[in-house]
């Protein structure tokens, strides 16, 4: 060792990604001293420096784009030469992803939280004497927090080498337009690449084994989406199996597909190089208790590195109860209120039950819905695409799950969360008074839909 760093910390989190770095925060404002370890120079993990960041900046730059090109006309204003700067689309998103992390520096800097650059390793398991190795100093602590987050999956024998055959880094990164695109997988990540995509001008064929879109969603919405998406131009293959990949081809039963750019998009696996002695279980997520602690005292794990949904906002809740826990609170994290989205356009969000999961149970509900079309706000902005389904228990009214497409569908659906939280009833969003004309009336009218039914 170059040297020892002597100093006792409470908490040493490994990652600062959205888990890790809100674990720290939320650590160092509970009183305990706190460092957090990341190897990239900017914190914020892979959701601010390659993922959710810059993926979501990039659709809201090709949407607006579109929308000048295509549907401002119908407004009276009328702009003739439109184009865009692929390197400045570039350059305004690294600008703001930059600002973003210099934010969490700040909340580091203001809470007191030490910033370490490196790859930090468990050096000693030993309760009590817990030692965390990071460039080539030596870490003492009470707690260690794993949130070293996930990786882009892989097909068996296929190199994603980011030049032709990409993973979602590296469909972030473009410099050039392709021409044709094939992407694999047509989950949220996969959805949102092609319509990126495609909206700067790529021929995008998605090949999906499924035999539907967006499969966690519920099938009504999945099935819009794919009728939206399609009428914007994305070619989909559904219940198709990839064979090969070449460097400019995929391999289906029905023949090749040309394309000179290839997305891998089929989900991600845990990232992480720990211990030997801490349990992984048969798809190698850590094992945690309902306390996020591994089989060894004083170490946690949180966020994609334990599986379940692997969502940034996820790992934050769960960032913030090890925080909690640690400092001796008993926090509680519902998983059924866990809001998703994915960022097309029209956007889909859902939280609570599908109504294929409800039917599953054997759960008898009822189905309020409102047509974007019948919502003056959505009507007159040229917004009316969509539709809110909201799912509600027969028997005590209670709003079991809630599933939105349309263009304000992933900031809509935060409404529904905390109705949710708190239990709320049809009849009680029915009785809250909304602000007209607006968007979020469609999601009372919705709850009114379903109270009234019999």
């Amino acid at each position: 060792m170059s040297s020892i760093d002597k100093q006792q910390y409470d908490v040493v989190v490994i990652g600062g990604g959205p888990g890790g770095y809100k674990c720290s925060i939320t650590a160092a404002k509970l009183g305990l001293k706190v460092a957090c370890i990341d190897k990239n120079a900017i914190f914020g993990g892979t959701c601010l420096r390659v993922g959710c960041i810059p993926s979501k900046a990039l659709l809201h730059i090709s949407h607006e784009y579109t929308k000048a090109k295509n549907d401002l006309l119908k407004f009276g204003i009328n702009i003739t030469g439109i184009n865009f700067d692929l390197q400045q689309m570039l350059n305004y998103t690294n600008a703001r992803v930059e600002e973003l992390g210099n934010g969490i520096d700040y909340l580091f800097n203001l809470f007191k939280v030490t910033k370490i650059h490196g790859i930090g390793k468990i050096h000693s398991c030993k309760p009590g004497n817990l030692e965390v190795l990071v460039n080539d100093n030596i870490l003492k602590t009470k707690n260690i927090v794993i949130a070293t987050g996930s990786e882009a999956s892989a097909l068996p024998g296929i190199d994603i080498d980011e030049q032709k055959i990409l993973s979602s880094t590296g469909a972030l990164s473009l410099t050039e337009i392709p021409k044709k695109m094939v992407v694999i997988g047509a989950g949220a990540i996969g959805l949102e690449m092609s319509s990126l995509w495609s909206r700067l001008g790529t021929d995008v064929t998605v090949v999906e084994f499924s035999n539907r879109i967006a499969a966690s969603v519920d099938s009504e919405l999945s099935n819009a989406l794919l009728i939206s998406l399609q009428k914007q131009g994305i070619k989909f293959l559904l219940n198709t199996k990839v064979e090969e990949i070449g460097q400019n081809s995929v391999q289906i039963s029905a023949g090749n597909i040309e394309a000179d750019k290839i997305l891998v998009a089929i989900g991600r696996t845990p990232n992480y190089e720990i211990n030997d002695k801490i349990i992984k279980n048969n798809r190698g997520f850590i094992e945690v208790n309902s306390k996020y602690e591994t089989n060894i005292k004083g170490i946690f794990a949180i966020g994609d590195v334990i599986g379940g949904i692997m969502l940034a906002h996820k790992a934050e809740e769960e960032g913030i109860a090890v925080a909690e826990v640690i400092s001796g609170q008993s926090p509680h994290v519902d998983y059924e209120i866990i809001p998703s989205v994915i960022y097309t356009y029209p956007a889909v969000s859902s939280v609570g039950k599908t109504e294929e999961e409800l039917k599953d149970a054997n759960r008898k509900y009822k189905v309020g819905k409102c047509q974007f079309a019948a919502n003056g706000r959505a009507k007159i902005t040229d917004i009316a695409e969509g539709f809110v389904k909201v799912l509600v228990c027969s028997v005590t009214d209670t709003i079991l799950g809630v599933h939105i497409i349309g263009a304000y569908a992933d900031t809509l659906i935060n409404e529904a969360a905390v109705a949710m939280a708190y239990g709320a009833a049809a009849e009680d969003i029915y009785r809250i008074c909304h602000s007209h004309p607006d968007i979020n009336e469609a999601f009372r009218d919705a709850c009114i839909d379903a109270f009234f039914k019999k």
